[in-house]
C-alpha cells in the first residue's frame, strides 16, 4: 500500500480527554476515530489490525471444532423475557419498538438467540458436542465509558456456545477452550493469566476470566505465588484468622460521643479493629418472577479490620442490583448510622447477612443503634442471629491464601476474555432437548465463551509501545514493514530504486506500506514510528550511492545497514526474528495449564 494513496490521518498532539496510553497512541496513528463516548470508527489501518486478531480468534476456534455462525444484533424482547433477563438486566441494555410497537434490544450478548436456534436442530444424543461461534457487533450502554478501546458501549466479540449431552461432557471440553484462549492470546503477543470469576449475569457454576495485568486494569486480582491461587476480587476467598475463644461476658452499653467510625473507635477504646463490628446497609433489588421486582433492606455485619465485598454479598441474597441505603431508610429499620448494629432492629424489615467470622469472633464492640453509644460484648448465638451466614469479607494485599496460607499479591488487570459453565439454564428455558440412546429427553448442557476484540488491540497496545508511539507484533501489525523513500525532484534513482524495492517485497508477499509522499524525511520518520510497523527500511540517497539501505527494528529501535543487493534476505531474517516472540510465546501454550 502506497501511504500517499491511504486514508488516514496522523495527529501530532495528544487528544484531549484521553487518559491512557492506547486511546492516545490509536487515535495519534490514525486507526481509530472516536465517534461518540465508547463508540469508534476503524480506519483501514485499525481494520486491518482488528481482522487480524479476528482471524487468529478464527482460526483457533476452528482447531478445537468451532463452527462460525452469525446471529442478528437486534433481538426480540420475548427471547430475553422466558429467561426472566429482559428484567433483570438494567440500562445497560439498549430496548426500543419497532413500529408495530414490538419490544426490540440491541443484543449485549446472545445465550437467548443462540438457544433458540438450536432448540429445533439439536435433537439426539449423535449430534453432540458441538461448539458454534460468532465474531459479532454488541452495543451495551456503558454508564460511563472511559480508556479508548477498554470500555465502550459497541464493540465486536467473539462468542462462542458449546453444547453438551451431560456436566461430564462440558468439563472435558472447557480446558480446550481454555487452552485454546492462551494460544489466542499469545499469537496476539499478550501473556494473560486465568483467574476464577464470578458468573455475574451469565449463571453458570464455574467461570474463569483471562487478565492482562496493566495498571490501567479496572479489576483487582488476588494472586498467591507460593501455590498458584488466582482469582478475581470480586470473588476471591481467604484463610481467615481465627481468633481465640473466650466466655462470652454480659453485655454492656458504653458512652461513646462523637464515634461513629471504626478508626475512632478503635482509638477511643484502645482496642484493635479486629475486635469490633462493622454494620453496612445496602437496598437490593430482588426479581420474585420474571416479572416481578422488589427492593430489600439488607444489613450485611462484618468484622471492623475488614471490607465488604458488594459481589459476594449481592450472589449471597441473590440481588439483581444494590444501593447504599438512605439516611431514612435506615433509621427505619430501628438502626442509627454510624452507630448501627444488629441488635434490637426491625427484623421483619431487614434481611440480615452476616460475614462467617462473625459467629467465631467473641466479645466484639459493636454500635448501639443510638446515637453517641456503642455496646461491649456482642455475641453472634446469644444476642442475635442471622438469615444468612456467609463469606462477604474483600480480600486484599498481603491477605492469606485459602489453599495454603501465604500472603498474596494484589495486581490490577484488563479482562480480555472469559469462559463459564452454563449448565442447563437457557436450556431449560427455551425447551432445548435432546433423546439419548433410550429416547429419554435430557436438557442440553451448555458453556459459553467469549473475547473482546478491540479490548484486545487496546491491550496489546498497552504492552507494546515506547515514546515514540506503537511498537506493533508481527502478527496483528497492520503491515509488516515501513518502506520510506527519501526521494526529492533531484535524486529521481531513489525514486525508483524504492519503487522496485517495493515491488521485489509484494511479490515475495510482505506486507509493505510504502511512503512515497512528498514529505520531509523527519515527518516520515515520526509517522512511520508512531503507527508502529515492526521493520523500518529506508531508501536515501547517500546510502544508495555506497549501495546500502537502513533497517530499523521498531521493537528495540535497532538500526542497521543492509546491502541493496541483499535487501530480501535481511527484511526476511528480520521478520523471522519478530516471529520469535510470538513463538516462545506459542511454546509457553504448549504446556497444557489446567483451569481447575
Amino acid at each position: 500500500m502506497r501511504l500517499s494513496k491511504l486514508f488516514f490521518q496522523t495527529l501530532r498532539e495528544t487528544p484531549a480527554e484521553t487518559d491512557i496510553v492506547s486511546h492516545q497512541l490509536l487515535l495519534r496513528a490514525g486507526l481509530i476515530r472516536q465517534v461518540a463516548a465508547g463508540i469508534f470508527e476503524f480506519l483501514p489501518l485499525g481494520q486491518r489490525v482488528k481482522r487480524k486478531v479476528e482471524e487468529i480468534i478464527r482460526q483457533e476456534m476452528d482447531a478445537i471444532g468451532g463452527q462460525e455462525v452469525s446471529l442478528p444484533v437486534v433481538q426480540p424482547a420475548e427471547l430475553w423475557q422466558r429467561t426472566g433477563r429482559w428484567n433483570a438486566i438494567g440500562a445497560d441494555m439498549a430496548r426500543f419498538q419497532d413500529r408495530n410497537g414490538r419490544d426490540l434490544c440491541l443484543g449485549m450478548t446472545h445465550e437467548e438467540v443462540i438457544t433458540d436456534m438450536v432448540a429445533p436442530i439439536l435433537k439426539s444424543y449423535r449430534q453432540l458436542p458441538v461448539m458454534l461461534y460468532q465474531i459479532q457487533t454488541k452495543f451495551r450502554d456503558e454508564p460511563r465509558p472511559r480508556g479508548g478501546l477498554i470500555r465502550v458501549r459497541e464493540f465486536t466479540m467473539k462468542d462462542g456456545y458449546s453444547f453438551h449431552p451431560d456436566i461430564a461432557s462440558l468439563d472435558a471440553y472447557y480446558p480446550e477452550v481454555y487452552q485454546a484462549y492462551f494460544n489466542i492470546f499469545h499469537r496476539c503477543g499478550l501473556e494473560p493469566i486465568a483467574v476464577e470469576a464470578d458468573t455475574g449475569m451469565m449463571g453458570g457454576t464455574m467461570a474463569h476470566e483471562f487478565m492482562a495485568l496493566t495498571p490501567i486494569g479496572e479489576d483487582t486480582l488476588l494472586l498467591c505465588e507460593a501455590c498458584g491461587y488466582r482469582a478475581n476480587r470480586q470473588i476471591a476467598t481467604f484463610a481467615k484468622p481465627i481468633p481465640p475463644q473466650q466466655e462470652a461476658l454480659p453485655l454492656e452499653q458504653m458512652d461513646t460521643p462523637g464515634v461513629n467510625t471504626i478508626d475512632s473507635l478503635a482509638r477511643f477504646l484502645d482496642l484493635s479493629s479486629t475486635q469490633t463490628a462493622k454494620a453496612l446497609f445496602l437496598v437490593a433489588e430482588m426479581q420474585d418472577s420474571k416479572d416481578t421486582k422488589r427492593e430489600q433492606f439488607v444489613f450485611a455485619v462484618i468484622r471492623g479490620d475488614m471490607e465488604m465485598n458488594e459481589t459476594k454479598l449481592a450472589n449471597a441474597v441473590k440481588a439483581q442490583h444494590m444501593r447504599p441505603a438512605t439516611l431514612d431508610e435506615i433509621r427505619a429499620i430501628g438502626a442509627e448510622p454510624g452507630y448501627g448494629s444488629p441488635l434490637n432492629i426491625d427484623r421483619s424489615r431487614v434481611l440480615l447477612v452476616v460475614d462467617d467470622l462473625i459467629p467465631q469472633s467473641p466479645n466484639l464492640v459493636a454500635g448501639a443503634n443510638q446515637a453517641g453509644y456503642h455496646m461491649l460484648h456482642v455475641n453472634y448465638g446469644r444476642d442475635y442471629t442471622a438469615d444468612i451466614v456467609t463469606d462477604i469479607a474483600a480480600a486484599a494485599e498481603g491477605s492469606p491464601c485459602p489453599r495454603c496460607g501465604e500472603p498474596m499479591h494484589a495486581v490490577r488487570g484488563v479482562e480480555v476474555g472469559n469462559i463459564f459453565k452454563l449448565g442447563a439454564k437457557y436450556s431449560q428455558a427455551f425447551g432445548a432437548t435432546y433423546l439419548d440412546e433410550n429416547s429419554a429427553a435430557h436438557p442440553l448442557v451448555m458453556g459459553c465463551y467469549g473475547i473482546g476484540v478491540e479490548r484486545l488491540m487496546a491491550c496489546i497496545v498497552e504492552q507494546y509501545h515506547d515514546g515514540q508511539g506503537i511498537c506493533w507484533p508481527t502478527s496483528v501489525a497492520p503491515y509488516q514493514l515501513s518502506l520510506v523513500s527519501l526521494a526529492t525532484s533531484k535524486t529521481p534513482d531513489v525514486a525508483a530504486a524504492a519503487d522496485d524495492i517495493y515491488q521485489q517485497l509484494v511479490g515475495l508477499g510482505i506486507e509493505v506500506l510504502y511512503d512515497d509522499r512528498d514529505e520531509r524525511a523527519g515527518v516520515k520518520f515520526n509517522d512511520a514510528d508512531l503507527i508502529g510497523l515492526p521493520l523500518r527500511l529506508t531508501v536515501g540517497g547517500k546510502g544508495l550511492q555506497r549501495g546500502l539501505l537502513e533497517l530499523k527494528i521498531r521493537r528495540i529501535n535497532e538500526v542497521q545497514e543492509i546491502h541493496l543487493n541483499d535487501v530480501v534476505g535481511r527484511v526476511q531474517i528480520a521478520l523471522d526474528g519478530e516471529w520469535g516472540i510470538i513463538n516462545r510465546l506459542l511454546a509457553d501454550s504448549s504446556k497444557p495449564i489446567s483451569p481447575v
